[in-house]
């Protein structure tokens, strides 16, 4: 298991412009990080998430771009979350040494 432990993506919708999918096993931590790393991206028009139920506690994801495939920008976004982690991980392993 790695940084992010395990978790499924499950589409809901997907458009030209909109995506929407539920990240099963993400914690607000982990969906708080994705949808900041989304807003930075510069085709996103709208990107957040909700949890319909706390005893689910499954993040149902909501993207909307300027036409750009919405795909891309999600792709993007999980990339740049994974390396920021794993740097965060080794820097922290470097220091506790």
């Amino acid at each position: 298991m790695g940084i992010l432990g395990s978790m499924e993506l499950n589409i809901l919708s997907d458009k030209k412009d909109s995506f929407v999918f539920e990240l099963k096993g993400a914690t607000h931590t982990v969906a708080n990080l994705l949808k900041k790393e989304l807003w930075q991206h510069k085709h996103i028009k709208s990107a957040g998430y909700t949890i319909r139920h706390p005893l689910h506690n499954i993040p149902e994801f909501h993207i909307e771009t300027d036409g750009e495939e919405p795909r891309k920008a999600v792709a993007s976004a999980c990339q740049k979350v994974r390396k920021d982690l794993e740097k965060f991980s080794a820097d922290v392993k470097k220091e506790v040494k």
